[in-house]
């Protein structure tokens, strides 16, 4: 392992559009380690501009075993670890450079990782708020002192010791069409519905409607996606019906269970009443914050809470 030297890995599938800017980012890096995902384009002659570090594997679906492998044959002391889609800005990689000088520098240091806000541009757009920003990751440590579980498609490196945060962006260019965004979201829902069975999670019908309201309460109302526009409109409804098709994929391993009575329209309706209770709750809610008026804001309130009840 090379002292304070820095190695960049990047696991890979079909990335030659948007590899090349990637790369380039990177170029103040000692190290670049490429794990190609057996892509079908010409990601190979993109990265070989860069670096001859190719290690060629198949593309597992739980895409944190092929990024643990990259961490493996890095030799830095020091890994940043990136998708093909993300860009390291001039600030950030003076920020980086500057954190790995201070950790020779300190003796006893125990800071082995650092959380990277990330800048989500989403068609088109940078996302401020429908819980896309800052988006922390943790993607810079020291090569012995961290690696992914392996469980979770989402989930994050773990970092033995203490972690800290970095200031300047991460740039990601997230989905730049509505397409990309549906095809990556066969990539995770089963592994979300697994996790989910996984945890002890009980079946409910009713979760049909609740699992998709909650995350677009969640994310229009409560990470005020309202103030992205109708990109945070379309957003929260998208996520919306991502986590309806994690019900789905449930709903599939135990055999469509059914659920049928004479009753059945009743129920959907009584299930559907909580979830206007909810909306309407949120709604006022971010409407009473803009109210100035003292006494005004009052009778919201009121209003607001009958209307709950």
């Amino acid at each position: 392992m090379k002292k304070n030297q820095l190695s960049v890995v990047i696991s890979v599938f079909n990335g030659e559009k948007e590899l090349d800017d990637c790369l380039r980012s990177v170029s103040f890096a000692d190290e670049i380690v490429i794990v190609n995902n057996s892509s079908t384009d010409k990601t190979e002659d993109v990265v070989r501009k860069y670096t001859d570090k190719i290690f060629t594997r198949p593309n597992n679906p739980m895409l944190n075993v092929n990024k643990n492998f990259g961490f493996s044959k890095a030799t830095g002391e020091w890994i940043l670890c990136l998708d093909a889609d993300e860009r390291v800005t001039p600030e950030l990689a003076k920020e980086i450079k500057t954190k790995i000088g201070n950790w020779k520098l300190e003796i006893g240091n125990s800071v082995n990782g650092f959380w990277l806000p990330r800048k989500n541009i989403i068609f088109g757009k940078w996302i401020k708020h429908t819980g896309w920003y800052p988006d922390y990751q943790l993607r810079f440590f020291r090569k012995d002192k961290g690696k992914f579980l392996q469980e979770h498609v989402h989930e994050m490196i773990k970092v033995e010791g203490q972690t800290e945060y970095l200031i300047n962006n991460l740039l990601h260019y997230n989905y730049t069409t509505v397409s990309q965004f549906l095809s990556k979201l066969n990539i995770y829902i089963t592994n979300e519905a697994e996790q989910l069975v996984k945890n002890g999670y009980e079946f409910k019908w009713q979760d049909s409607i609740r699992f998709p309201v909650k995350e677009f309460l969640s994310r229009f109302f409560a990470r005020e996606g309202y103030k992205d526009g109708l990109h945070g409109l379309v957003l929260s409804m998208l996520m919306a019906f991502y986590h309806l098709l994690i019900f789905a994929t449930i709903w599939e391993k135990k055999n469509f269970e059914r659920h049928e009575n004479n009753n059945f329209l009743d129920e959907v309706d009584q299930e559907s009443k909580k979830s206007y209770k909810d909306l309407f709750f949120w709604i006022n809610s971010e409407k009473i914050k803009l109210i100035k008026n003292p006494f005004k804001k009052l009778i919201h309130k009121i209003a607001r809470k009958s209307a709950h009840n």
